[in-house]
């Protein structure tokens, strides 16, 4: 029986010229396979601006390029750091189309292929021997977040207050630059510079992190991810923002802030055998003595 071709929907960074010959690499292996190649605009534009795209139509499959991803496709490939994953699981957003992680970037937490490991990764993929992880997302007015919500003080301002509401009961009044409720995909991010801990994803909590609190005896706190959070801000400029996974807008300080868990999932692919616990040695050193 023949096989169906596959459906794949490409993403980049649109800073990383030297990172060509991995596109190449993607898009040699994808057309051997007789999949359908779909590219997002931006990502395309920037190709051809940079003078990368030479040959698409001689060497490898029609590529047809898209604004939004209103149709479905078998897997999202996003190529870059764990920012492009991010802005690609935004893109996908209550589809659940599966994402592919290739990281062309530094660190690689999300992103865990490397982009020499594509032809391995395709070939796992096409063999059923790829997992695919749920990771709980977070909503608000100003968006979904797969790794963390933020209120933060604008630019040089003094310190806001933060009056935090967890399912209708008072929590506490932060004073601080900023309060930023994470995920546990998101706990190894921002989250973590600040002083809150590791959460392990699939726990099925979040965790309210202070960002440079005035005072000595306010913590981290960790609640279940079912929670409503209101959050309202008293500023002296009278606005303050709320980035959803750094994407930054800007607050009356009347505002209201809801937070709760999104009604959908954000699906990752993992190598065969690839857990957490490894990536968190590997990739962030984590336990490692450095003396």
């Amino acid at each position: 029986m023949k096989e169906p071709k596959l459906r794949f929907a490409l993403f980049g960074n649109e800073y990383q010229t030297k990172k060509s010959a991995s596109v190449e690499l993607l898009l040699e292996e994808l057309t051997r396979r007789k999949a359908e190649i779909l590219m997002e605009r931006t990502f395309h534009d920037f190709l051809v601006s940079a003078h990368l795209q030479e040959g698409f139509s001689a060497h490898w499959a029609p590529i047809t390029v898209f604004d939004e991803l209103n149709f479905p496709v078998d897997y999202a490939i996003s190529m870059g750091g764990d920012g492009t994953l991010l802005k690609t699981a935004c893109h996908v957003g209550d589809t659940m189309t599966p994402i592919i992680g290739i990281n062309t970037g530094r660190l690689g937490f999300l992103a865990d292929f490397r982009p020499d490991e594509i032809p391995q990764a395709l070939d796992d993929l096409q063999a059923g021997a790829c997992t695919i992880e749920e990771h709980a997302a977070i909503s608000c007015e100003a968006g979904v977040a797969l790794n963390d919500i933020a209120l933060l003080k604008r630019d040089t301002a003094s310190m806001i207050t933060i009056h935090a509401r967890v399912n209708g009961n008072d929590l506490v009044t932060y004073q601080a630059d900023g309060l930023i409720v994470s995920t546990p995909t998101g706990s190894t991010a921002y989250n973590l510079s600040n002083g809150g801990p590791i959460m392990s994803p699939g726990t099925g909590i979040l965790c309210l992190t202070p960002v440079a609190p005035h005072s000595l005896n306010i913590r981290p706190i960790v609640i279940c991810d079912d929670s409503e959070i209101e959050l309202t801000v008293e500023s002296r400029t009278h606005n303050f923002l709320v980035a959803v996974d750094g994407r930054s807008t800007t607050f009356d300080e009347n505002t209201r802030v809801t937070i709760r868990k999104a009604p959908y999932s954000v699906r990752i692919v993992k190598r065969p055998a690839q857990h957490y616990f490894s990536t968190l040695h590997k990739k962030m050193m984590w336990g490692a003595d450095a003396r």
